[in-house]
């Protein structure tokens, strides 16, 4: 019989990384010490150090990983649309998928940002994913041709925000979908507003 491979054993930066993940997103940021992250993980307090220097910088991590996934997802999702109005309204689509997850928890970068200090790593990590979310949504905007791409996406932005308060808030999967009709009139409007600056000149 031929013999059974072994995967391979994650590494530490790995296992520290995943259990992070697991107790910052659903417990937050402040409530979980090292403690529970390095047994969790089963290494060493010092291997934490080592690796990340401090927990802000294991929290940094942590979001950064978080960013990382959702703009994979997203990407993916986006592929699967032809037009530009559908790929930029294809971006609530995939934020549904999210809400529908068994562990959702609300945005991982908005709690964490409610407890940041100005200038701090944790912070640096969510405007890191606010500028990924306004520039894909300026990018789609714009390809859509959209008179004013900026503030399109700052509208639809909004959107996005208030979609993830209300899915964990109001505990409703279904705002993704309430805020995917709201950004089609926003879409709609936008692009019939250059359509006739367009034909009027």
């Amino acid at each position: 019989m031929p013999s059974k491979v072994n995967a391979p054993k994650p590494s530490a930066r790995e296992r520290l990384l995943a259990a992070a993940d697991e107790l910052f997103y659903s417990e937050g940021v402040q409530t979980v010490g090292i403690d529970r992250i390095v047994q969790k993980a089963g290494v060493a307090k010092a291997s934490l150090y080592n690796l990340f220097g401090s927990k802000e910088q294991l929290v940094e991590a942590y979001l950064d990983a978080r960013h990382a996934t959702t703009r994979e997802q997203v990407e993916r999702a986006l592929t699967r649309f032809r037009t530009p109005r559908e790929r930029l309204l294809g971006v609530f689509d995939a934020q549904g998928q999210l809400f529908t997850e068994p562990d959702f928890n609300g945005c991982a970068h908005m709690t964490a940002s409610a407890e940041a200090l100005p200038g701090s790593p944790v912070e640096g990590a969510t405007d890191r994913y606010r500028l990924w979310v306004r520039a894909l949504f300026t990018d789609l905007a714009r390809e859509a041709g959209a008179a004013d791409p900026e503030d399109l996406a700052r509208q639809l932005h909004l959107l996005y925000d208030g979609a993830g308060v209300s899915a964990r808030m109001d505990r409703d999967p279904s705002a993704a979908t309430t805020a995917r009709a709201a950004a089609a009139l926003l879409f709609d409007a936008a692009t019939n507003s250059a359509e006739t600056a367009h034909a009027g000149q």
